[in-house]
């Protein structure tokens, strides 16, 4: 699912595994690191929420990163 004012604004709020493994994970966001959560599609959702609760567990503290130009 587009987001286009999201994906506009070219932030991404992006969780790094701890183990240093590929299971990063990364969501549009503005450039403070707000999540419109309402605009996420639930599985998207479902991933956002489980990357926060695991905090410390699973993943690092989230970074606010500028989007790749494509």
């Amino acid at each position: 699912m587009a987001l286009p004012e999201l994906e506009q604004a070219g932030y991404e709020l992006h969780f790094e595994s701890l183990d240093g493994g590929a299971n990063a994970c990364a969501f549009p966001c503005d450039a403070r690191g707000q999540v419109d959560m309402d605009r996420l599609g639930d599985s998207a959702l479902t991933h956002y929420l489980y990357a926060r609760a695991v905090i410390g567990r699973e993943y690092r503290f989230p970074s606010v990163r500028r989007k790749a130009a494509h």
